[in-house]
């Protein structure tokens, strides 16, 4: 079997694949690298996900790469749009050339003796398996492939589902020819899915109910920037775009930091512009969380369309817990039921960090739950590698950016030293028990506690979820320090840590 060996494999062709490999092209233009996709098509999440209205939960000032602005007026774009962006950048920056599609990532296997990574993948056609075994080797590895399940969300059992006589969605899965016209429809869930899902079928749909558990904090936002706008057509769009951004990373900084630091204030904030949007007659309790604002994440709706389709009384909310699926419908703990001939179970997300790959260094197994990471990038005990993974309280991009261009900084740090290897390693047991989307309590999150990787007590070990500290700490400073254990090349005149690298790689090793 022929084996294709690569400087930098990248891991996924979505918005944190693409990003990664334009910052690439950019920075280290020698490098040579190759994307490995599962799907036919680049753009992740936004060309897995088809259900009506599908769009960004952050403003695209934030949530578009560093490096090319957005120019559409929408603040929070739809999926199409959002695909079209992320495949234009990478025809831009002519990464799209270097992406293989079609291909499962199976496994990673580091050698030391090598210096190298082995991948395993197969070939896919359609979403199935062909048969046909590849082989890659890289000298690093780098993990773009998000932190949920591509295979299947969460979709929790309902008594008596067999029950029902119509059909059950869940948006992940979502129809191609599923008609709904003039049909009930119950969505099952609270969070951005559903207040998405909600008034997007509103319109065609007989009625549609949110049926949720316990609220959700929402907030309305403008669909189009006016200010944006108008300077758009007097400025040059990156000017304009690093203005709107450098704005947008300030507010979404001081909403988050207000909700931890006067979370009554901010609460009273939310409910009251809830209440000037669904009108004083309106129940409020289905508006109320039961938790402080930013404890679980906050969901936007352009121009306020959900409430616009319960105050047209195209779509109603409920609050309450199910009894059972009946042959009509859901019926309630309360003992109401509600009729539907379609139910969408927006019931989340399941984690499945890499993709689910095995890793192994030097035929150690690797478990992501067992290990730290380094400022949010690297894996502690694992040689050159890298995971990229977003703010869970701001636009995922940022972080991916800034997590990408540190990536970049160490791969030219070690190429100008003669570093062949680094390895992160926490030589103070700074271990928690939090994990690296610390911070929420969403449900998705709790559910992952065991599968994804841990932070430390302090830096470098400890996520801060904080854009504006990170962009020091992965974008300025030094790369070298007590946590990072290179080894040189041999022969190389930058030999100058040679005991203490032996003594720190076995370390490493012995506690992998």
């Amino acid at each position: 079997m022929k084996t294709e060996h690569l400087n930098v494999l990248i891991l996924g062709a979505g918005i944190s694949g693409i990003g990664a490999a334009c910052h690439l092209r950019r920075k280290c233009p020698s490098k040579t690298f190759a994307i490995l996709e599962r799907r036919d098509a680049i753009g992740g999440t936004w060309d897995l996900f088809r259900y009506p209205g599908i769009r960004s939960d952050s403003d695209m000032y934030t949530f578009g790469f560093n490096f090319r602005p957005w120019t559409e007026p929408k603040i929070l774009a739809d999926g199409p749009s959002i695909k079209k962006y992320v495949r234009e950048t990478a025809e831009e920056y002519g990464v799209d050339k270097h992406i293989r599609f079609g291909i499962k990532v199976t496994a990673a296997s580091w050698s030391s003796s090598n210096n190298q990574w082995t991948v395993t993948a197969r070939r896919e056609s359609e979403g199935k398996e062909t048969g046909e075994e590849l082989l890659f080797t890289c000298d690093f590895l780098l993990g773009c492939t998000g932190y949920y399940n591509y295979d299947e969300g969460y979709r929790p059992a309902f008594p008596d589902e067999k029950n029902f006589g119509g059909d059950i969605i869940h948006p992940q899965h979502w129809p191609e020819d599923l008609d709904y016209r003039g049909k009930k429809v119950v969505v099952i869930g609270s969070g951005a899915t559903a207040i998405t899902l909600v008034p997007s079928m509103a319109g065609k749909a007989a009625h549609v109910t949110m049926l949720q558990r316990s609220p959700t904090y929402i907030m309305s936002l403008p669909a189009i920037d006016p200010v944006s706008s108008r300077l758009q057509k007097l400025l040059p769009s990156m000017v304009v775009y690093r203005m709107s951004r450098a704005r947008n990373i300030g507010l979404q900084r001081f909403m988050y930091q207000a909700s931890r630091s006067r979370p009554k204030a901010v609460k009273r904030l939310l409910l009251r512009m809830v209440r000037k949007q669904v009108g004083r007659h309106a129940d409020m309790r289905h508006f109320t969380p039961a938790y402080n604002p930013w404890d679980e994440r906050l969901c936007v709706v352009p121009n306020g369309d959900l409430f616009k389709a319960i105050r047209s009384g195209k779509a109603s909310v409920v609050t309450d817990h199910i009894e059972a699926f009946t042959s009509k419908g859901i019926k309630l703990k309360s003992g109401e039921e509600l009729e539907a001939d379609i139910i969408v179970t927006a019931t989340g997300l399941n984690i499945r960090l890499l993709g689910g790959i095995h890793m192994e260094v030097d035929g150690r197994t690797i478990a992501p739950h067992d290990c730290l990471t380094y400022k949010g990038v690297l894996v502690e005990n694992v040689p050159n590698a890298a995971i990229v993974i977003g703010y869970t309280n701001a636009s995922w991009t940022l972080k991916a950016d800034i997590a990408s261009e540190y990536v970049c900084r160490l791969l030219k740090y070690m190429d100008k030293n003669g570093y062949t290897r680094v390895v992160p390693i926490d030589r103070h047991n700074s271990r928690t028990q939090d994990t690296v989307l610390g911070g929420l309590n969403s449900g998705y999150i709790r559910r992952a506690i065991n599968e994804l990787p841990k932070q430390g007590r302090s830096r470098p070990w400890k996520i801060v979820q904080d854009y504006v500290k990170d962009v020091p700490i992965l974008r300025y400073a030094p790369i070298e320090d007590d946590a990072l254990v290179f080894t040189t090349t041999p022969g190389s005149n930058k030999d100058k840590r040679r005991g203490r690298i032996r003594h720190g790689l076995k370390t490493a090793f012995n506690k992998a």
